[in-house]
């Protein structure tokens, strides 16, 4: 049964589907996955995450209940270091309300069975939430949500469309579009200036959402990525199966597949919820800025060689220009009247 698809509903197919979806069968985090992410890198990564959670919630007052939500929690490695590292500041602890947002039962499974299930609530819906002040983290979340692509050609707009014989079998093509038409749908627009389009609708659609709830309720968003800072976008669709760049029309369900957040559009987007601000930096300013060198050399004067090695080694990966430090670019959403800027 051949299908035609839209490149976003084959993005969710080949990720989301019940059968054979890559995010529904299987743990890819980690050794084991085909990517590894900060948390699982070092736990350095998710001590900053904590020290910057507690501030930020001191400068909103300290409310005596707030949610933290991790959208997409991959392994349950950060939620795991923030709660053991949380409950250092026991005030905090006792008024927060820890929350994971999953879309994959396999993760979700994986985990319950690495958390305290006491201790945190899975919600299905983010509009859900109780009323209380919200941060929400978002480490590579958003580069895994499906997008669409669009190209301009001698004036006319092109969107890349997928021919799906099966499992195994898949094709590109391009169809015409009313571009005009598009941009009224999502009240953007989004062409100008542009001769390429990436476009998350869920994924805008996710950013609007917690933009609105954190402006009703208060609170934030830290937002960790794959990112770039350009108005031009371009195209950054990419496959990963075994550590290594794989072809996204093979390996269908055993690829992730993810593209690079384009900043600039965001901050537009905010801009249209209005009433909020947004600050911005690389994930290497932003965990030298946290005192994460200092906290490896307090870590490290405890261990033999090796492990000093090790802990320095697990460092230069998160903040290295060259590996993590420069490609993944951090941003936090918050209300105008709130001045917090720790990081940034």
């Amino acid at each position: 049964m051949s299908r035609n698809l839209t490149l976003d509903k084959f993005i969710d197919l080949s990720l989301y589907n019940k059968n054979f979806g890559y995010y529904m069968k299987k743990n890819s985090f980690g050794k084991e996955g085909d990517f590894i992410t900060a948390p699982n890198i070092s736990i350095l990564f998710s001590e900053m995450i904590s020290v910057w959670v507690v501030s930020f919630w001191k400068s909103l007052g300290s409310p005596k209940k707030i949610n933290l939500i991790e959208l997409g929690a991959g392994n349950g490695e950060m939620m795991k270091v923030l709660i053991d590292s949380l409950q250092n500041f026991p005030v905090f602890f006792k008024s927060c309300n820890f929350m994971i947002h999953e879309k994959s039962p396999s993760l979700t499974k994986v985990q319950k069975k690495k958390l305290n299930k006491n201790k945190i609530i899975w919600i299905s819906q983010i509009n859900k939430i109780k009323k209380n002040p919200c941060i929400f983290i978002a480490n590579e979340f958003f580069d895994s949500i499906p997008i669409k692509q669009f190209k301009k050609k001698n004036n006319f707009w092109f969107e890349k469309c997928v021919k799906f014989e099966n499992k195994n079998k898949a094709h590109f093509f391009e169809r015409k579009i009313n571009i005009k038409k598009f941009e009224k749908k999502i009240k953007y627009k989004i062409s100008y200036n542009q001769n390429f389009i990436e476009y998350s609708e869920l994924g805008v659609k996710y950013l609007k959402n917690i933009s609105r709830i954190i402006k009703k309720n208060t609170g934030g968003i830290l937002l960790l990525d794959y990112g770039y800072f350009d108005k031009k976008m371009k195209n950054t669709l990419q496959a990963v199966s075994d550590h290594k760049f794989s072809n996204i029309l093979k390996k269908i369900g055993d690829s992730d597949i993810t593209h690079s957040i384009n900043f600039n559009l965001f901050k537009m987007l905010i801009k249209q919820v209005g009433g909020l601000e947004n600050n911005l930096t690389t994930q290497r300013n932003f965990l030298i800025n946290m005192g994460i060198k200092q906290r490896a050399e307090v870590i490290s004067r405890k261990h033999n060689f090796l492990k000093k090695v090790d802990i320095y080694y697990r460092l230069e990966r998160l903040i290295n220009d060259k590996q993590m430090g420069n490609l993944f670019k951090v941003m936090f959403i918050k209300n105008k009247k709130n001045k917090f800027k720790l990081g940034f």
